[in-house]
């Protein structure tokens, strides 16, 4: 599911980014470069485009969420099954006969 929907927005985000460049603006854009597209539907071509543009960025905004709703669902500790291990120090300072006894026992932070 995860990798249809990143699949998706980035064909959804290609596309986007192609018909804005592609639009004519306030400079005259980068249609000036493709003369041919203008004329693409004749006199409905900017309507078509800002149609398109529209729904593109409808989906865009919708998978965008998708995609972070099934990451949150997804998303799990990654220390989750780790076990603490002993430190290095706390066996090392302590004595050859009790090693074993520090490394088994864990300090708690909340007792005082």
């Amino acid at each position: 599911m995860m990798i249809l929907l990143v699949i998706l927005h980035v064909i959804v985000c290609i596309l986007l980014i192609t018909l804005v460049l592609i639009q004519r603006g306030r400079g005259s854009g980068l249609v000036e470069s493709f003369a041919g597209v203008e004329s693409m539907f004749g006199t409905k071509t900017n309507a078509f485009l800002t149609r398109t543009t529209t729904v593109l960025s409808i989906v865009f905004f919708f998978t965008c969420l998708s995609l972070a709703i099934v990451a949150v669902r997804q998303s799990k500790s990654l220390l989750a099954n780790v076990k603490p291990a002993a430190t290095a120090t706390s066996t090392a300072a302590a004595p050859a006969g009790q090693t074993a006894a520090v490394a088994q026992q864990t300090p708690k932070a909340d007792q005082k």
